[in-house]
């Protein structure tokens, strides 16, 4: 039972529903329960997940816990609703209901498997999550064909996707493993390293290991708080082996770490105090590198603002990796294979400490986890600067009530109080309904107020 809570309690953590689990309270429409086990059992599969769920008695805005009174082992037209279920799927599949007190409050779960060699229908027509919307497969295309290339052949993964470029060369990759005093065999490294297809063909981790990756690796100096302010300038360190452009990357972020000096309570020497935590951007940096969905080469991006650093990679974490999991430091690598290079060169450990690390210095707030990338933000530490309103935004102090989404609309709306909704969700990136309720956050804490009609009116950013 332990499991089924923490099952609940995962699902729970995250801001919004994802296309493996839907919340409901006490609506228990039959027909709409099996479509909901082939959009989740075919979402699952896509996502690389085991099981999705749908779970009554949380409410699917705020994931309150509000219990259930719904009532699975029913009958519909004298057939047991399970065996009703059961029947209308095809393939079959082995869902199940289970049931656990939370709060006092009865929650019920049911349990889908992913869905195996075919996609799974209802009443013979396949449904998929979009978002967190239940939708026919047919309807999207590009989605169904996918899902019968990963029920076919797997999950993508940097292995076994062949790069578009066949013409590669590896002199930077030898170098670098013989500066670490590992001299590799020119005849069976691209085999041992995991270089190939199964057919034979570079992949795309060959690609990236390659003496021209073809991606373009930046680091990106705004003089503001936001990427509306001038830009200030622009490294590039890709197009070479990735060992090579992680390696620039680092060695670039310590140029910029430059130190202060600390005259306060002076009586001798002066003390230094660096800009930033050097050994948390390092881990950012590395796990940004390792952990990057390289399969459609988009690189990571490292931005500096006037107040932090934002340290962006592609994609979200393992499909079988835990929100707690990964911050207690439970590391599922998303690439293992990049992984395993990195462990035998020294680059990484295989301790998990980086997450819990960064999370020691700057807060669990410094990290942000959504279903397009993973965002670490590092806050400057600017001597006699800590009570100013432009060290507020992204400080770890000045908005400890926030996380990195509501910083970004803060910081936005600090910059233009007209700004709207829409053009929020623009320069943000993100969706109406997570614009909508970080506003309603940012309201209740007092950080914004709304002056004005809703069309005519502006925002008053309260410092």
């Amino acid at each position: 039972m332990n499991k089924i809570i923490d099952i609940i309690n995962e699902c729970c953590s995250y801001e919004d529903e994802r296309e493996w689990f839907e919340f409901k309270e006490n609506i228990f429409l039959v027909d709409h329960v099996g479509e909901y086990i082939s959009a989740l059992s075919n979402s699952a599969a896509m996502l690389g997940r085991k099981y999705a769920y749908l779970i009554w008695g949380v409410n699917d805005k705020t994931h309150e816990i509000m219990g259930t009174n719904i009532d699975y082992n029913k009958s519909i037209n004298n057939e047991p609703i399970m065996h009703y279920l059961a029947r209308k799927l095809n393939p079959s599949i082995s869902f199940e209901f289970e049931e656990t007190i939370i709060d006092n409050k009865r929650v019920v779960i049911l349990i889908i498997p992913a869905a195996k060699i075919v996609p799974t229908s209802f009443n013979d027509i396949r449904y998929i999550r979009i978002g967190s919307s239940k939708e026919t497969l047919k309807k999207y295309p590009e989605r169904e064909a996918r899902l019968f290339s990963i029920l076919t052949f797997g999950l993508p993964t940097i292995n076994n996707i062949a790069s578009e470029y066949q013409n590669l060369t590896f002199n930077q990759l030898i170098t670098y493993y013989s500066t670490k005093g590992i001299m590799l065999n020119e005849t069976n490294f691209k085999t041992n390293l995991h270089l190939l297809t199964s057919d034979g063909k570079y992949n795309i981790m060959a690609q990236l290991l390659s003496d021209n990756s073809y991606v373009p690796i930046r680091v990106a100096i705004f003089e503001g708080r936001t990427k509306a302010s001038k830009l200030y300038s622009v490294k590039e360190f890709g197009y070479k082996c990735l060992l090579y452009s992680l390696y620039e990357v680092l060695n670039y972020g310590e140029i910029l770490n430059i130190p202060q000096t600390d005259e306060n309570d002076r009586i001798m020497e002066r003390k230094e105090i660096p800009l930033f935590n050097f050994d948390v951007y390092r881990e950012a940096v590395i796990n940004a590198f390792l952990h990057n969905e390289w399969i459609n080469l988009n690189e990571p991006m490292i931005t500096f603002y006037s107040d932090r650093i934002e340290i962006l990679s592609r994609g979200t974490l393992s499909p079988l990796q835990t929100l707690e999991g990964f911050y207690k430091g439970h590391s599922i690598p998303i690439n293992d294979k990049l992984s395993e290079l990195f462990l035998q060169l020294h680059i990484s450990e295989k301790t998990g400490r980086g997450i819990p690390k960064i999370i020691s210095v700057y807060g669990k707030e410094s990290i942000e986890v959504n279903d397009n990338n993973l965002t670490v933000t590092i806050p400057f530490s600017r001597i006699n600067e800590s009570n100013k309103v432009g060290n507020k935004v992204g400080n770890k102090v000045g908005n400890k009530n926030l996380n990195n989404s509501q910083i970004k609309v803060l910081a936005e709306i600090r910059n233009n109080p007209n700004v709207t909704k829409q053009q929020l969700m623009t320069l943000c990136e993100l969706g109406k309904t997570s614009i909508d309720n970080i506003i309603s956050t940012l309201k209740k804490l007092g950080y914004i107020e709304r002056i004005g009609s809703n069309k005519t009116g502006y925002w008053k950013v309260n410092e």
